[in-house]
């Protein structure tokens, strides 16, 4: 019960994530912060859940199988969205399954050494989910000829598309969100171990 229960949640999640990185980072001029947030909250879903996975079979493998699941789901959540009017390329879906090969790779690599899996598997996962989402944002159509092209008539205030400033952040958002990423993917990849001693 408690394994098909967190598919669910898994599915919920990842078509919550996909909503947002393709929606809210393009019709804001917070689009970096929003990246970066994002990024950690990425990280946060896929290294506890693979790592829970992970240590619960103790196969290498799984966190991949893993993240297929959350892919599949990204890409279904991404056409009900096309569906529902929106541009296809509008809509950024998170890029889970590269992540997950190194949390494997590390697990396997340290002999199933589940302290290894910790540091080494999140640091891999934290520095590399950024990397990896950013590739997609860079590939899209131009935000906000996207967002012009296709108003609606709905949209808040606080959502309607303006002229970003540039300039205004010196910040790389993939800087931020690996660094963020790394420190804070040990946490999440402990936690997910700590989900099968419970």
């Amino acid at each position: 019960c408690t394994h098909y229960l967190f598919i669910v949640v898994v599915a919920v999640n990842s078509t919550l994530l996909t909503i947002n990185s393709g929606d809210y980072i393009f019709y804001t001029d917070w689009a970096w912060t929003s990246f970066v947030v994002f990024s950690i909250a990425n990280t946060l879903m896929v290294t506890v859940g693979a790592v829970y996975y992970l240590t619960f079979t103790g196969v290498p493998g799984t966190a991949s199988y893993y993240g297929l699941i959350m892919q599949v789901y990204t890409w279904v959540a991404k056409v009900a969205w096309f569906a529902l009017g929106y541009p296809v390329d509008f809509i950024i879906h998170p890029m889970w399954i590269p992540s997950c090969m190194l949390l494997d790779l590390a697990y396997w690599a340290t002999k199933k050494n589940k302290h290894s899996l910790i540091f080494f598997g999140g640091v891999l996962v934290g520095m590399s989910m950024p990397l990896f989402n950013m590739v997609q944002l860079m590939l899209v159509a131009d935000p906000l000829e996207t967002a012009f092209k296709y108003p609606r008539p709905t949209l808040p205030p606080y959502m309607t598309p303006i002229e970003p400033q540039v300039g205004k952040f010196y910040n790389s958002p993939v800087a931020l969100g690996a660094g963020a990423g790394a420190v804070l993917a040990c946490t999440f990849a402990a936690l997910g171990c700590k989900l099968n001693t419970w």
